[in-house]
């Protein structure tokens, strides 16, 4: 028998598995009044049959920004009520109703860099509320069964997609047959629709839509945390099928066109055509639902977001968001060229790329630059990846062995560190989730994290690596000269780049050689889906509520934070990713493997919690990554006049970063002070 649940803020804070069942949002908007009809009545033989009044307007529900207004009224847009759905998302609002208008700046470093503008338009079927509370959001409701193996969802009837076309269960349809099971699309099984059998193998679910408006997963084994991977997928899920299978092989009537296509943008494959259409950011063309829409590409220097007229939502007095006309993201090559911006009050609102080293200048030109500067909590740690599958068989022996994991932990000096680069603001630790986490586990928090050079010592050399060369560095046990290239995208001048140099001299002070080099961040992510990297300087976030998002980098899927990036591959992939690396007999990372195989199907969150500290103690045990420190205050810059955002929010990709009190309810208290 279904059951409809509503989530506690307790079921959160414990990853309730069953956490589920979709509030129905209540109907949004003040409504016009409505009119009492007189009884008709004939009119009298000696008077005259009143004039009829001349037509007036049917008043709306809703209100709109002028500049939709204008465009209802020249005829060249449907009037709001006509473009929302009956039952909008009702937007909660952190401060009060927003002023419609204007537009806000921030800084963005190129096509790479994509992940800023994408978190700020991010809109998948929930969401969190301000109390990190999942709630319907392009759902109006969701119903789970007891076995946590069937979702009913509902949708919004009357939601439409930016080009006015009607968004219904045929777009979910459309989706699951064309692009989770088109295997040219989708070599292996798409995540969020499956569960995996006791081999570990992905099963696709099923999926059905009963009427336009209802979509039902059924999935093979039980999945109580799938409403968590609904909460940012950007282009999952559901997708425009009339619009997007004219790049489909199976769908299009004239495969040469198609090819004659693929050919003139340079691409080797239908396939490559179509991912390259289906982004947001590279075809404007296509439809979306997000609050605002592609005006140009991302390619450009000055990146524009213009407000979608059919956006689904509305704040709590009916008027349809976003309160903004346009976001916009300024290209920027270096950091310095970023921070002057932020102290010259050129940017608007940001936390990305905002650095903590930078601290005292932003504080200290705020006056100047007309901003302030909010502290939030971040869930980022500084850590060292050893890629425990990399392909170099000499440093792949050298990684998996624990003593040098060990050893390598006690060389960091993590308080000088702390100092030096971060003027004491961050705490030594290892990645472990956060103080605030209800999956706070200080036994992993605190493993090895003394500063320790005769301890490190004795672990390097207990591994085996006492030969050292005519430097004084480390030989492989062949002789060989021993050394690796730690990879980051942290560039000259940052503390991000100065505290992975200082890991370098503490690798150095125990007679290991490395070095640090810069890659950009698409080079670095070719590098890492190519299983090509040694080691890493990129750390982890996902601490606050780690189990939400599927604890990926704990379980190493994750693979842009590469411990274990091949093995990652090859999970990921069941074994199809050509540089995927299967693990061998009796690593950890089978037993951290087969322990989330238990969680996923868990239905009791305390059984969830303590499963999950299985994992945990095999961290503390095995040292997968080390960490060095976390907990730090994140910096958002808030420009003078810009409202609904608050200080102290917690910034984890997990719940969007500086976006997560919803941007469509972002405002300027004078729009007309920011119009460009």
């Amino acid at each position: 028998m279904n059951r409809r649940h509503k989530l506690t803020r307790r079921q959160f804070l414990q990853i309730s598995a069953l956490a589920t069942a979709g509030a129905v949002a209540t109907a949004c908007g003040p409504k016009a009044p409505t009119e009492v009809e007189e009884p008709a009545t004939e009119p009298e033989a000696d008077k005259p049959a009143p004039t009829a009044k001349p037509e007036e307007p049917e008043a709306t529900k809703f209100n709109e920004a002028p500049m939709l207004a204008a465009l209802v009224a020249s005829g060249d847009l449907l009037s709001v009520d006509e473009r929302l759905p009956l039952n909008p998302y009702v937007c909660a609002v952190a401060e009060m109703t927003g002023n419609y208008g204007g537009t806000i700046r921030r800084g963005f470093k190129g096509v790479s860099d994509r992940w800023g503008p994408t978190k700020h338009i991010d809109r998948s079927l929930v969401w969190y509320d301000q109390d990190l509370v999942l709630q319907p959001r392009i759902l109006e409701s969701w119903e789970v069964s007891s076995d946590a193996k069937t979702y009913t969802m509902k949708l919004r009837k009357g939601m439409k997609w930016s080009d006015g076309s009607d968004f219904t269960a045929a777009n979910f349809m459309w989706f699951y047959n064309y692009h989770v099971k088109n295997e040219e699309i989708s070599p292996s099984v798409w995540g969020p629709y499956s569960t995996r059998d006791e081999e570990g193998n992905k099963v696709l679910c099923g999926l059905e839509t009963p009427d336009d408006y209802t979509v039902v997963l059924k999935f093979v084994h039980p999945n109580p945390m799938f409403m968590y991977s609904a909460t940012r997928s950007n282009n999952g899920f559901y997708s425009p099928g009339e619009f997007m299978a004219q790049y489909h092989q199976e769908l299009v009537e004239d495969k040469d066109a198609l090819q004659a296509a693929v050919d003139k943008a340079g691409f080797g494959s239908w396939t490559e055509l179509y991912g390259d259409r289906n982004w947001w950011y590279l075809d404007k063309e296509r439809p979306q639902v997000y609050p605002w829409l592609a005006k140009n590409s991302l390619a450009e220097e000055l990146f524009i977001m213009e407000r979608n007229p059919y956006y689904f939502a509305v704040d709590p007095d009916g008027n349809q968001l976003p309160y903004l006309d346009t976001v916009s993201h300024r290209l920027f090559e270096s950091p310095e060229v970023f921070n002057l911006w932020i102290v010259n009050g050129e940017v608007d609102f940001q936390n990305r790329h905002v650095a903590l080293d930078n601290f005292t200048l932003f504080k200290e030109s705020e006056e100047s630059g007309d901003y302030k500067v909010f502290v939030g909590n971040s869930a980022g740690h500084q850590a060292l990846q050893l890629n425990l599958a990399t392909k170099d068989d000499q440093l792949r022996e050298f990684f998996n062995d624990r003593n040098v994991r060990i050893g390598i932990s006690y060389a960091m000096n993590r308080s000088e560190m702390n100092e030096l680069v971060y003027n004491g603001m961050l705490t030594p630790r290892q990645y472990s989730p956060l103080e605030l986490s209800p999956n706070f586990y200080p036994k992993l928090s605190d493993a090895y994290i003394a500063y320790d050079v005769a301890k490190a010592n004795q672990h390097l050399d207990d591994a085996g690596y006492t030969e050292k060369d005519a430097e004084g560095f480390r030989t492989f046990k062949d002789g060989t000269s021993l050394s690796f290239i730690i990879e980051g995208t942290a560039e000259t001048g940052t503390a991000g780049e100065d505290a992975a140099q200082l890991v370098v001299k503490y690798l150095a002070d125990v007679g290991i050689k490395a070095t640090y080099k810069y890659f950009e961040r698409s080079l670095y992510t070719e590098h890492f889906n190519a299983n090509e990297i040694e080691g890493a300087w990129w750390g982890g976030d996902r601490t606050v509520v780690p189990l939400a998002p599927g604890a990926p980098i704990f379980r190493g899927t994750m693979v842009d934070r590469p411990w274990a990036a091949g093995y990652g591959l090859w999970f990921n992939s069941n074994g199809t990713d050509p540089n995927g690396v299967e693990p061998p007999a009796g690593h950890f990372i089978w037993d951290i493997w087969d322990i989330w195989a238990k969680i996923s199907v868990e239905p009791d969150p305390d059984k969830q919690n303590s499963l999950f500290e299985e994992i945990l103690d095999i961290w503390a045990e095995e040292i997968p990554m080390v960490g060095l420190l976390g907990a730090s205050p994140a910096l958002i810059i808030v420009k003078n006049g810009f409202r609904n955002y608050l200080p102290g929010m917690p910034i984890d990709d997990t719940t969007g970063d500086e976006h997560l009190l919803q941007t469509e309810s972002y405002f300027w208290e004078n729009p007309e002070e920011h119009m460009g």
